[in-house]
């Protein structure tokens, strides 16, 4: 018998991240939905069907480009398999993804090649053990006993400038690691714009101005790119991004 083992090709990788992650997801948005459902049909919570249709709604007014914007976005770093981990364990933009760029940056893979979405892949398997542990620990063992001996002036602090920051450096990095001159530029300007000019001229697009800015980023950067480089093969025989 041959003691040869054939390592599994990146097609079965991602068939079986596209398998169980559907199927994951799927039983996430089950369980999450079903909430409403519960509302109406089990609890006595004297809530009725017009009053979890106008929630909904409230929602999606200020949220649902969202749902169309955020996979356009992550979706070049994460990977296919780091979507469905992502989606379904939530805190992206402040957890998920900065560890996803740290990791890449780290072992030198660009987002968008294989290499990249496997750093991505265990970069969030490793935030999500990590978070579960602290939120045992600091809130399930130590809980509000831990809160009385916080000041508050520090409360404050992390409540008004620890996500800015996180996402400023995160922010940083990624410019860094990605060396894209033109589209960065590109995303400044658009931002600065929209955030400085056009949301005081029409403040009633204030809740959706990050969905703006990126969709105006992504058109623009979209026909301004270089074709002569585009689709480029990387050293492990990925398609790289836009320049």
């Amino acid at each position: 018998m041959s003691d040869i083992i054939t390592a599994p090709s990146h097609a079965a990788f991602e068939r079986t991240t596209t398998k169980w992650g559907s199927i994951t997801l799927f039983i996430g948005f089950l369980i999450a939905t079903s909430v409403p459902f519960y509302l109406l049909f089990v609890a006595d919570a004297n809530v009725d069907l017009g009053n979890v249709l106008t929630g909904f709604l409230a929602v999606f007014a200020v949220y649902g480009v969202f749902y169309i914007v955020e996979p356009l976005t992550y979706f070049p770093i994460l990977g296919p398999a780091g979507m469905y981990q992502a989606f379904l364990i939530g805190n992206i933009s402040n957890k998920l993804l900065p560890s996803a760029i740290v990791a890449q940056d780290t072992i030198g893979a660009k987002p968008g090649t294989r290499k990249g979405e496997y750093a991505a892949t265990m970069a969030i398997c490793g935030a999500a053990i990590i978070h579960v542990a602290s939120m045992v620990i600091f809130v399930g063992v130590l809980g509000t006993w831990l809160l009385t001996l916080i000041p508050e002036q520090v409360t404050l602090v992390a409540k008004l400038y620890i996500l800015p920051a996180i996402l400023g450096g995160v922010t940083v990095q990624l410019i860094a690691s990605l060396r894209q001159v033109k589209s960065t530029l590109i995303a400044l300007a658009i931002a600065a714009l929209i955030i400085l000019v056009l949301i005081p001229l029409v403040p009633v697009l204030a809740p959706g101005d990050v969905a703006i800015v990126v969709t105006v980023t992504i058109v623009i950067t979209w026909f301004t790119r270089n074709r002569a480089v585009t689709d480029r093969r990387t050293d492990d025989g990925d398609s790289v991004g836009i320049n």
